[in-house]
């Protein structure tokens, strides 16, 4: 097609063109199908274009702030996308708030107990009673009354609807010291009413809430991995970076050591450690030392890691050029070479918590641990290892629980640190 001027004026493939709106051009196109496309289609197939440029400058904004982001901020942008990661942080965070607000958040003491309670069953919150003036809002459980099975002689609660017992939050309770220092009696949950039952997860063999001694038990269980493992990091680091910048006989010694060590089975070693420990030692002691004896098992893998990045970043030009510039070695290690990998670290640090955990676990679970008065998880597990016991009272298996979902939020935010602390590799 071709455009000639004619006396009725400039046509563009035979037609006649509109004549100038503005110094705008309209024009009525043909595709090459003979579909007509509209003026404003043209103006919106122009602005393409724009949007084009204008998505490629975004993205050339977010490649320039990426360019210039730190180490952490890139793990946070990727740690973020990690759902269960985030998931797995939120519920680990919860935990460790209840390990350090136990006694507010626990119903009552882990020490309180009453016998006429003994393997009471749950009971349900209800939130409406029935009254005279009709019905009302108010959150209660109903209360329990015991009867003897003339035929097993075994105790069993029945509810009593009659005897309700109204709770609330934020409730006067028995006294207490918050972290040992601050006199409070007030607690999250409870009875309005002082000396009420109310077993919201069961009661044991002695009248004493589940509830509250697994609330209890959480500041034990998951501190005790957090010190074991802060344990095991001081270990690791230190004697894994050592075998891993010297070499020579210093890291031949200590890898046979880390070999020998983890050659030797993980729970005849625990159990033959946790055995030693003297039957009158105090529980604080006994804590301590069972601390110390997971960190001496734990710290073998964390020292292969860090002498594996100290091999890889000791011949780095970071490393080379801090040593021309006359820096000693402590602080080419402390203060360039550690600080290079150490997300990778928290990653593996997060990861081994739950080994801590579940050790602490097995030892108490087994009797060798920590053992009462100390209130942990793996303490309160040895109320299930009675076959008959756990068959009158199934609740007492609710500390595996609180195991299981600490380990795996655990291991989620350890995963998700373990891929975050390597932003680049997609």
């Amino acid at each position: 097609m071709s455009e000639r001027d004619t006396p009725e004026g400039p046509r563009f493939g035979g037609k006649p063109l509109p004549p100038d709106d503005g110094g705008y051009v309209h024009a009525e196109v043909h595709d090459a199908a003979g579909v007509d496309v509209a003026p404003s289609d043209v103006a919106m197939a122009g602005s393409h274009g724009g949007l084009a440029e204008g998505g490629a400058a975004d993205g050339v904004a977010a490649e320039a702030k990426i360019a210039v982001a730190g180490q952490w901020q890139l793990m946070w942008w990727k740690f973020r996308k990690h759902k269960l990661a985030m998931i797995g942080g939120i519920v680990t965070l919860m935990l460790y708030l209840v390990a350090a607000f136990a006694e507010v958040i626990a119903p009552f003491p882990a020490d309180q107990y009453a016998a006429r309670y003994t393997y009471a069953p749950p009971q349900p919150i209800g939130f409406v009673v029935e009254t005279e003036a009709g019905r009302r809002f108010q959150p209660h459980v109903v209360g329990l009354t015991s009867q003897l099975d003339a035929r097993t002689l075994r105790r069993t609660f029945v509810a009593d609807p009659d005897e309700i017992v109204p709770i609330a939050f934020f409730v006067r309770g028995v006294p207490y010291k918050l972290w040992g220092l601050i006199p409070m009696e007030r607690r999250l949950i409870g009875p309005v009413e002082g000396g009420q039952a109310m077993y919201l997860l069961g009661a044991d063999r002695l009248g004493r809430d589940v509830l509250s001694r697994i609330v209890h038990g959480t500041r034990i269980s998951m501190s005790i991995g957090l010190v074991g493992v802060a344990l095991s990091l001081l270990l690791g680091i230190v004697l894994g970076g050592i075998s891993g910048y010297y070499g020579g006989w210093l890291d031949n010694l200590i890898q046979r050591t880390i070999e020998f060590i983890r050659s030797i089975p993980a729970i005849p070693l625990w159990m033959g450690l946790a055995a030693a420990i003297p039957l009158t030692w105090p529980p604080l002691r006994v804590y301590f030392m069972i601390t110390v004896i997971l960190s001496l098992i734990g710290w073998t893998g964390l020292a292969r890691v860090v002498r594996g990045r100290f091999l890889s970043l000791k011949t780095e030009d970071f490393v080379t050029a801090a040593r021309l510039d006359g820096a000693s070695e402590m602080r080419i290690i402390g203060r360039h070479m550690v600080p290079s990998f150490m997300s990778h670290i928290i990653a593996t640090v997060t990861l081994a918590i739950p080994t801590m955990i579940l050790s602490e676990t097995a030892l108490s679970f087994l009797g060798i641990g920590l053992r009462p008065p100390v209130v942990s998880w793996g303490v309160l597990l040895q109320e299930a290892q009675n076959i008959r016991a756990l068959a009158t009272a199934p609740w007492l298996l609710w500390p595996g629980m609180a195991v299981v979902i600490a380990v795996l939020s655990l291991n989620f935010l350890g995963d998700g640190l373990r891929d975050a602390a390597d932003p680049y590799h997609t």
